[in-house]
């Protein structure tokens, strides 16, 4: 017996009781479309699976920065924010000009765009990358580390000064209660992903889902008052331009590194855990820093002030 969908045709090969699979879907808070034969619809099916075939949730990392974007604690930092992007676009395109044919160049100009950064300062940060026009060369490094408790982190460095931007994270880890780790002792735990949160007054969990679904993201989880749409990194660039077609604002959206398990930190650990990332990303050279704690949302609230 197949699925049947909501036109009443049957799929083949989706077998599965209502009862089986309804449980799941409750589970998460869903409520199932079955048909007449007691199989969940197509439809049904496909959230009943989006919905159990990943279990991930955000890092504190990915929340935190949540919290800061929605309270505009970034529009302090724009300059920074710019410098790192136009970084980021002029070492990706030495991998060539042509964001069609370069992911990763194409991944950091919607990141430029987002933030509203003029087209003349992309171009020249491609051209820069390309060599049309003459640039710093960077260097980029990747450093692994652990903060209070053991916490795990990455931290992505774009560089023209080694022994600085050396120097100037290994003290932001000392000084803060962390220590930089060998290559390799933390970067396994993490995969990248495509992250997109979206405040719940902006879109129902029903629109959301035939985003995900009809462009091939991965996952959507229930943070509180947003909701996290998880995608593969291949799919994200598809459902931020339909995310962005609906008209549907966004708290934040990028691709950044997720975490297979998490390290929960309460109280003092829970602050000295904020004040590393901040230090961290306040390095001239960091462009990115990802970690895998987690932490009382009402603490991170206050943290973020």
């Amino acid at each position: 017996m197949g699925i049947a969908d909501p036109d009443g045709r049957t799929l083949p090969g989706w077998a599965q009781t209502a009862v089986e699979t309804a449980e799941f879907a409750r589970a998460k808070g869903h409520i199932p479309h079955v048909a007449a034969d007691g199989i969940l619809t197509c439809r049904a099916r496909a959230r009943a699976v989006i919905f159990t075939t990943l279990e991930v949730p955000m890092s504190g990392h990915s929340k935190w920065a949540t919290i800061k974007h929605k309270k505009g604690a970034l529009d302090a930092k724009r300059g920074k924010t710019f410098t790192r992007i136009i970084k980021e676009i002029t070492i990706a395109a030495k991998g060539g000009g042509d964001p069609d044919g370069n992911p990763r160049l194409r991944t950091a100009i919607l990141a430029a765009k987002a933030e509203n950064m003029p087209q003349e300062n992309i171009k020249r940060a491609i051209q820069r990358g390309t060599g049309e026009l003459e640039g710093v060369n960077y260097e980029e490094i990747k450093f692994e580390g652990y903060g209070p408790g053991g916490v795990a982190i990455l931290v992505d460095v774009l560089t023209d000064n080694r022994n600085r931007a050396v120097s100037e994270i290994r003290h932001a880890f000392s000084k803060n209660g962390g220590n930089l780790g060998e290559s390799g002792s933390v970067r396994f735990m993490f995969s990248k992903k495509g992250i997109i949160a979206v405040e719940k007054l902006a879109a129902s969990e029903d629109q959301l889902m035939d985003i995900v679904l009809e462009n091939g993201g991965e996952d959507l989880n229930d943070e509180g008052d947003t909701w996290e749409i998880i995608t593969e990194p291949a799919s994200y660039e598809a459902v931020a331009r339909a995310i962005k077609a609906a008209r549907i604002p966004t708290v934040m959206s990028e691709v950044t590194m997720v975490a297979s398990t998490y390290t929960k930190l309460e109280g003092n650990g829970a602050s000295q855990m904020i004040r590393l990332l901040e230090a961290l990303e306040d390095c001239d050279d960091t462009q990115n820093v990802y970690s895998n704690f987690d932490m009382d949302a009402a603490q991170m609230e206050h943290a973020a002030g």
